[in-house]
């Protein structure tokens, strides 16, 4: 998250629900621990798997009807928002200066292809921001 490079990422056909591909999203040689997603991914079975690999849960919670957030989560939410919406940059970056808000690719293995693209162009472009920034941070 420090340095804000797209480390993986996975394509899937539209009736796949987020949730279900977490486990492929979860990398053993990150350097952090913490786990942060939406409230798609919160569910008994991830907290559990998530406790299992000894990871720290971040994931968002919900209100439900006449059952409010406490004041406890919503201090959580707001931090784990700060964290969303950083996420929510690349694709910001995607739409406003790459062009990508519309992808012309037909079948999976297009799109998978036009995302890798997309994600690569965008980490070069972050590392150029860092490089100008910070010489000795990146590398």
């Amino acid at each position: 998250m420090e340095y804000g490079f797209i480390r993986r990422y996975q394509v899937t056909d539209a009736s796949v629900h987020d949730s279900q591909v977490l486990g492929a999203l979860l990398d053993e040689q990150n350097q952090g621990e913490e786990v942060w997603a939406d409230t798609a991914y919160r569910s008994e079975s991830i907290e559990w798997i998530l406790q299992i690999l000894q990871f720290l849960s971040h994931i968002h919670e919900r209100a439900y009807h006449n059952h409010p957030l406490t004041a406890k989560q919503k201090e959580d939410y707001r931090e784990r928002s700060q964290v969303k919406a950083k996420v929510k940059q690349v694709f910001g970056h995607w739409v406003n200066e790459m062009g990508s808000k519309l992808m012309g690719s037909i079948g999976k293995e297009s799109v998978k292809a036009t995302i890798g693209v997309n994600n690569l162009v965008y980490n070069f472009k972050r590392y150029g921001f860092w490089e100008n920034k910070n010489p000795k941070a990146v590398g």
